[in-house]
């Protein structure tokens, strides 16, 4: 028997692979979460982040525009608004597709952990007197020689393996990836003609994980990015949070009792979604409901998140899925119980699609926006539409939120996209066509 926070109905709907939405019943309850990370932490990783920027401005010159930041901007949609938002007074879209060097969501997490570790060893060898001397040191052939001495690995389905080996191979370090057999081919070929070592495995996201763990552990000078138990990632993701705040400062747009923000986050093991929740939360506190976004034959958050705090998440192949999927950043087979442990009590709920409905989003953000994303990315536009479900509608009821729902602000996170061959999307656009 397994013993999960959902109904009989939902447990059906999940083995036959239809779309829901599960609604957490731990939410805003903070007893429920057992291993709350130190919100000081993300402002750590914003700090290394800003201490790395110049030496990010020399590696990649795209980012001399943003003095080395690497951040996405924050886009009206209101065409997009018109279609798909029944609700509220607008959406935006937080576009992590366009994220420079990495082009996914991942950069920021994924960089950002390569950067702890570069920043630990040249302190070590000290290459860098302490955390207020010129980073710039870096950079100098013989350090790069250090780091050569050195290997980064992970496990990826794809966009988080380019983030560590593009930032990783750039440093000088000897980059590993380990891809999923989901990964797509393109992803691949861009990591080898950076250097970077790719290992093919037959395996899922999770298998190649295992594989890449236990190879760094075999190697005393391999560093492995646990995707699945790694705080630096996570905090690394949370700075988007402290961006996103500002920006939307900057564009007049209010978050609180009467204007409430929601969140459609994409997720597969869950560190980035988690991490940016996480953020959104210590931000904006009750005024921001975050929901995550799976494909229904990947509810691997959903399955993590009802389970007991605590416990290893249930698979998804225990409800006889197959993570088949198009959405190739999402086809994760079990969550990240760091993860899910450590935001219980702050996600709203998850929703789950069929890849046919990423198929045409996708191409409704490119008619109606000229927005070019993978279909992962296309997932957060269904969230409008899950929350105007009478599931939804009842749990807005119940957060007595019926009365400012009209001044609310959606926004729907991208993920992946602006790095993808101009063949690979037009054959996207091709089978959304085919979709509709």
């Amino acid at each position: 028997m397994i013993n999960l926070s959902i109904t009989q109905e939902q447990q059906s709907q999940i083995r036959q692979g239809q779309p829901l939405l599960w609604l957490n019943p731990k939410y805003q309850e903070p007893s429920s979460a057992p291993a709350k990370p130190d919100v000081l932490e993300m402002y750590e990783a914003q700090a290394r982040l800003a201490r790395f920027a110049p030496v990010l401005c020399q590696l990649f010159p795209e980012l001399a525009v943003s003095d080395g930041i690497i951040e996405s901007p924050l886009l009206l949609v209101p065409h997009l608004h018109q279609v798909i938002t029944p609700m509220g007074a607008r959406t935006l879209i937080k576009a992590d597709h366009g994220l420079p060097v990495a082009g996914s969501i991942k950069a920021r997490g994924g960089i950002h952990e390569v950067l702890c570790f570069a920043e630990q060893l040249a302190l070590e060898h000290q290459v860098l007197k302490d955390i207020h001397d010129d980073y710039q040191k870096v950079l100098q052939p013989e350090v790069r020689s250090l780091f050569g001495q050195y290997e980064i690995a992970v496990g990826s389905t794809g966009n988080l393996g380019l983030s560590i080996g593009i930032i990783g191979a750039a440093l000088g370090f000897q980059a590993t990836v380990h891809m999923s057999v989901d990964a797509k081919e393109w992803k691949k070929d861009r990591l080898r003609k950076r250097g970077v070592k790719v290992v093919e495995h037959d395996a899922d996201y999770g298998a190649a994980v295992a594989a890449g763990r236990a190879e760094a552990e075999a190697n005393p000078r391999s560093y492995f990015v646990d995707d699945e138990n790694s705080p630096r990632l996570f905090m690394g993701y949370a700075v988007a949070a402290l961006r996103l705040k500002a920006q939307l400062e900057e564009q007049q747009i209010a978050v609180d009792s009467d204007h409430p923000l929601f969140v459609y986050l994409p997720a597969g093991v869950g560190g980035a979604p988690g991490g940016i929740t996480f953020g959104l939360k210590a931000m904006f506190g009750e005024h921001v409901h975050c929901f995550f976004a799976e494909p229904v034959q990947a509810p691997c958050m959903l399955l993590g998140m009802a389970g007991r705090p605590g416990a290893e998440p249930v698979s998804v192949y225990e409800f006889d899925l197959t993570i088949d999927t198009e959405a190739d950043g999402l086809a994760v087979g079990q969550a990240s119980q760091w993860v899910c442990d450590a935001i219980r009590d702050q996600l709203a709920g998850v929703y789950t699609a069929e890849d046919a409905a990423l198929y045409q989003h996708l191409l409704q953000l490119k008619k109606l926006e000229n927005i070019e994303v993978e279909p992962s990315a296309a997932i957060g536009c269904l969230g409008p539409q899950m929350l105007n479900t009478p599931e939804g509608r009842a749990w807005i009821r119940n957060h007595q939120l019926e009365e400012v729902m009209d001044k609310s602000t959606h926004l729907i996170w991208t993920t992946g996209g602006s790095f993808v061959p101009k063949e690979e999307y037009q054959a996207f656009i091709d089978k959304a066509i085919r979709c509709v």
